[in-house]
């Protein structure tokens, strides 16, 4: 061996005994977890509710840092260009990790490329609501009122590259219905307010956004989109047991490590994801948030579940554009 080849081994042995030596203490410091929304949406309440037992499985502060913008693509941006160590986590959902970028391919950010799958962290189900003016009583009665009133009905969306629109445009299809679209700007709020007063027919938002207003009989719960029913509305059954499995869709929430970080620190996250999610308070508090409490057996199979997602909603989403295109 060359004294050059001696040199270039020498500082190999060093580096890998340096990162054993901070994956054997980490973490040292407090950890940062970049959220990509402001304070007060779906994904932040979810983290901040897991966060308090993630610290403790950890044994070190937890920061939660949101960095809204831009559909969450300003804090996804702020993530992947943060230090590998372990100390700069990102925790995305759907929209950012799945949907966005086959909607925006001019992104910068490839989540597959710039993050380190660690765990789910819980799931927010979606639920199909109707105004209490609209008819029909059921999912059934809905799809057969539809058919018989081709264009008769609209469902009021929140901007088309949200999951809710994508989810509903996705079962829209699966039924075969013929229904108009009524857009708002600002969430899902607008639109459920509309809904409540009877201006429009139904809308499909998350269920923590919809649970007061059909417990109080504003609103009528037509279908769940998660593959089993939820416990708070055991009786509202769910999209796929009514005939539309390839429509079961949820507003999932995940965390990240950054590319390159060390594998020894990626398993120490995983174990304490999974630590984290299984203490009784938090499940306690998600599930009265309306999120479902789940993990991934090991960050190889939540990368696995992300690529099923991504060629999901990549196929969702060109159907959409198709739509959207001029005839020439």
């Amino acid at each position: 061996m060359t004294p050059a080849s001696w040199v270039r081994a020498a500082s190999l042995c060093l580096l890998l005994a340096a990162s054993a030596a901070r994956a054997d203490d980490y973490p040292a410091r407090p950890i940062h977890v970049i959220v990509p929304f402001a304070p007060g949406g779906a994904t932040d309440v979810a983290m901040r509710l897991l966060q308090p037992a993630l610290a403790k499985a950890l044994g070190q502060t937890l920061v939660i840092d949101n960095r809204g913008g831009a559909s969450g693509s300003v804090g996804m941006e702020l993530a992947a260009h943060a230090q590998p160590d372990g100390y700069t986590l990102f925790f995305g959902n759907v929209g950012t990790v799945s949907i966005d970028p086959n909607f925006f391919p001019q992104l910068t950010v490839k989540p597959e490329r710039d993050f380190i799958p660690l765990s789910l962290a819980g799931e927010t189900p979606g639920i199909l609501v109707a105004s209490q003016k609209f008819q029909p009583n059921t999912l059934k009665e809905m799809v057969a009122y539809a058919k018989a009133h081709p264009g008769k009905i609209n469902y009021g969306v929140a901007g088309i590259s949200t999951l809710n629109s994508l989810a509903m445009e996705q079962f829209r299809r699966s039924a075969g219905l013929e229904m108009a679209q009524v857009p708002y700007k600002g969430g899902a709020g607008p639109g459920l307010l509309d809904l409540i007063a009877g201006n429009i027919d139904m809308m499909l938002v998350t269920l923590s956004a919809a649970s007061s207003h059909v417990r109080n009989g504003q609103l009528k719960a037509l279908a769940i989109t998660t593959r089993d029913r939820n416990p708070l509305f055991p009786d509202v059954p769910t999209l796929a047991e009514q005939g539309y499995p390839e429509a079961v869709s949820s507003s999932w929430q995940g965390l990240f490590a950054i590319a390159g970080t060390p594998p020894e620190i990626v398993a120490k996250l995983h174990a304490a994801v999974v630590k984290a999610m299984a203490d009784p308070e938090t499940r306690k508090r998600m599930t009265e948030a309306g999120i479902l409490t789940t993990t991934s057996a090991s960050p190889e199979d939540f990368k696995k579940f992300l690529a099923g997602e991504a060629a999901k909603w990549k196929g969702v989403v060109a159907a959409v554009k198709a739509e959207e295109k001029p005839a020439h």
